[in-house]
């Protein structure tokens, strides 16, 4: 197989292609509004202190009632689910431009917005994750979320694109309209879909105590809790660059805004190389995890000693692409090392994870840099990720070597067709 065909294979199935198509438009209209509702309570407050607790609104949910979501994805057709969640988040779309075009002059109904829109994430999100599992066969699935983190970035730099174009011309009304318009694109694709090219994972018996059960899954699996810890510390540690390198580029670097600008685009750029040559791997393994995971993380560490932009700029590329590669190892590796109807709440725990990522991580190094310096910040976080990355390996060594800790993982079969059958610890 080329290079190509291998890269793109999931672009195969027709319902991976009308799923991938509106992904793109749904994640683009996403970006406009985030733009749009930063700026609207930057302009309205003054505060960046307010916007962030708007960021703080929407994950809030996903912490609180995630698993409450992985319960009913395990538990109900995913389809309806989804099309409900899309529903629900144009008409939210649709009270933030009534908002925004009637010159509202509180922020609190903004906040409720996000919040009311952090909880429809929180419910549907694990079940919008279960369904883009049954748009391509099981071997297709890493595959198809490498080229979503693909999509992910392309449509944030596009969003984000096209918000700074429209925002001085419709308002962040405009936006918000516009963005009510991209979930129906969402919808439509679900309906033109193929039913008989899906491909259903076994659901959940309706039983009490389903949250609980989630819970005790994740923390009696070994080798999923030892990769969600990582991620953790990775993720809270080693990937909030929003904060250091704008703390970089103020600072130390002397960059000014214009430097921080630089360093986002090339960040994005590698989150696009990353998502391209994780989509190319014909296996996602634990091996590639850890390595990937160690080198960003010894990057991110020598980043912090680099004296100027375009030097820190060069690390800020492959450090971007590795995060990518290490965010959909271990998103693939937790789904398809995990019982089919158990895939909605670890769908959720990977997301609560992450969320909790972004509100330890951004105050963490927030403080760190303010205190001690950027550079400090961006060396400490990346020593701690270094000695995380390295007992995460010693401790799944030592289960790879102990099959009865994960006889699931024995029976799981791998990404590439015809492979024999072997845990996904191996190499670990």
């Amino acid at each position: 197989m080329s290079l190509t065909s291998s890269t793109f294979r999931a672009l195969r199935h027709h319902n991976y292609r009308l799923w991938a198509g509106a992904d793109l438009v749904s994640i683009t209209g996403t970006w406009m509004q985030v733009l749009g509702v930063n700026w609207l309570v930057l302009s309205m407050t003054g505060s960046a202190t307010s916007v962030g607790l708007s960021l703080v609104m929407q994950a809030l949910p996903t912490l609180l009632l995630g698993m409450w979501g992985g319960a009913l994805a395990d538990r109900l057709p995913s389809r309806p689910v989804v099309i409900a969640a899309q529903l629900a988040q144009a008409a939210l779309a649709a009270v933030l431009a009534v908002l925004a075009l009637t010159g509202v002059d509180s922020v609190l109904p903004i906040y409720a917005v996000a919040l009311a829109g952090g909880v429809v994430s929180a419910l549907g999100g694990p079940a919008l994750g279960r369904f883009g599992a049954e748009v391509v066969p099981r071997e297709d699935l890493p595959n198809a979320m490498a080229l979503g983190s693909v999509i992910n970035s392309a449509g944030r730099i596009l969003g984000m694109s096209v918000a700074g174009v429209l925002l001085p011309i419709t308002g962040q009304g405009g936006l918000f309209v516009a963005n009510a318009f991209t979930f129906f694109a969402v919808i439509a694709a679900v309906a033109a879909m193929r039913p008989s090219e899906f491909h259903e994972l076994e659901g959940a018996e309706r039983e009490p105590g389903a949250i609980a059960a989630g819970l005790k899954y994740v923390l009696r699996t070994p080798w999923l809790l030892v990769m969600l810890a990582l991620s953790l510390v990775l993720g809270s540690l080693g990937r909030n660059y929003q904060v250091t390198m704008a703390a970089m580029s103020a600072g130390p670097l002397q960059g000014g805004a214009g430097g921080y600008g630089l360093l986002s685009t090339v960040f994005a750029v590698g989150t696009v190389v990353g998502g391209i040559i994780t989509a190319s791997r014909p296996r996602l393994t634990m091996r590639l995890l850890l390595v990937s995971a160690f080198a960003i993380s010894v990057l991110q560490a020598l980043s912090g000693l680099l004296p100027t932009l375009p030097a820190f700029a060069a690390a800020m590329l492959p450090i971007a692409a590795g995060a990518i590669l290490v965010d959909t190892t271990v998103s693939a590796r937790a789904q398809l090392d995990s019982p089919d109807a158990m895939r909605g709440r670890v769908i959720a725990a990977v997301g609560m994870v992450g969320a909790a990522s972004g509100a330890i991580g951004g105050p963490v190094l927030g403080l760190l840099s303010d205190t001690l310096g950027p550079r400090v910040a961006l060396e400490a976080g990346g020593v701690a990720c270094v000695v995380a990355t390295l007992a995460a390996a010693a401790v799944l060594t030592r289960l790879a070597r102990r099959p009865e800790r994960a006889p699931a993982l024995a029976q799981r079969p791998l990404e590439t067709p015809g492979a024999p059958l072997r845990p996904a610890l191996e190499n670990a």
